[in-house]
């Protein structure tokens, strides 16, 4: 089972390059913090903002840094089940551990027509794959009864990242899903309460910047020091909060160049935060002494 804490990685950019003079201090600085997973190229990545051959160049370069030291997740999804399913077998060729499927967006699919698109990708590949739901972000929500059928039809279906801040869903989930079936949150904001209702782990935006925090309320939850996690939770309450004062990934990426670790680059149409919201963001980073 995937589990543990795992950091949506930001992809840092340069002079409209990726940098990996950044890149490699940003792997490195998880490695030394306890993360016990990295994600390249999914929603925090910008990965919509990638070309294929920056992509695999990117996934070349962190695994070889990484080193099998830790497990690599690859946002390999897209609303083309074609181009999903190729993108997919790539990251298996390239050495990736698994690979997180987001469920089509634009395309507006019924929940059969989510089921068939995940059967197609799940019955064309080997890797391991990890459903993405994040109806925020789609405009379609998979419901537990969809995602249930999938766990329990297909055995390279091995979990869901689950975004839709619905925890009776999640918990139906949890519930009836294979007992290695991986429920991991997507919404830092919730860790702490998914992962009392039995979520194995997280995939944490929150995670770029305070890596060891976020591996530590992972923690305490698995061993069942649920007080410490609790207040852990209560403690990064604001700081997660801040992450989402723009869309995702603005204000992580303001952050860590805050924190001298990237330079302050975007792709469109993602762009720099709006003055009034970085001052806020600036006084949320100095109350938890990060700057």
């Amino acid at each position: 089972m995937i589990k543990g804490s795992y950091v949506a990685l930001v992809t840092p950019f340069k002079n409209n390059e990726i940098d990996y003079n950044a890149l490699e201090k940003l792997i490195d600085f998880q490695l030394e913090n306890s993360t016990d997973g990295i994600l390249l190229c999914g929603t925090t990545g910008e990965s919509p903002a990638l070309a294929g051959d920056e992509k695999e160049r990117l996934v070349r370069f962190a695994l070889k840094k990484i080193d099998g030291k830790i497990p690599v997740m690859l946002g390999t999804g897209t609303n083309n089940v074609s181009h999903t399913i190729s993108v997919t077998i790539r990251a298996q060729e390239w050495g990736v551990d698994s690979a997180l499927v987001i469920t089509p967006y634009y395309n507006k699919p019924t929940q059969n027509g989510l089921y068939l698109h995940f059967k197609a990708v799940a019955e064309n590949t080997n890797i391991p794959i990890i459903i993405y739901n994040v109806p925020s972000r789609t405009g379609v929500n998979m419901t537990a009864e969809t995602t249930l059928k999938l766990a329990h039809e297909f055995k390279n279906i091995i979990g869901i990242k689950e975004a839709s801040a619905d925890l009776g869903q999640l918990s139906q989930i949890i519930k009836y899903a294979p007992p290695d079936f991986a429920v991991l949150s997507g919404e830092d904001a919730l860790n702490y309460p998914i992962l009392c209702c039995g979520g194995s782990g997280v995939i944490s935006v929150t995670a770029n910047i305070v890596p060891g925090k976020v591996h530590n309320l992972v923690d305490f939850v698995e061993k069942g020091k649920y007080g410490k996690a609790r207040e852990l939770h209560l403690e990064l309450l604001e700081l997660n909060k801040a992450m989402f004062y723009e869309t995702n990934p603005i204000p992580v990426k303001e952050s860590l160049h805050l924190m001298g670790m990237i330079e302050r680059e975007f792709r469109l149409p993602m762009c720099e935060m709006q003055e009034e919201n970085l001052i806020k963001l600036k006084s949320v980073l100095e109350k938890y002494k990060l700057i």
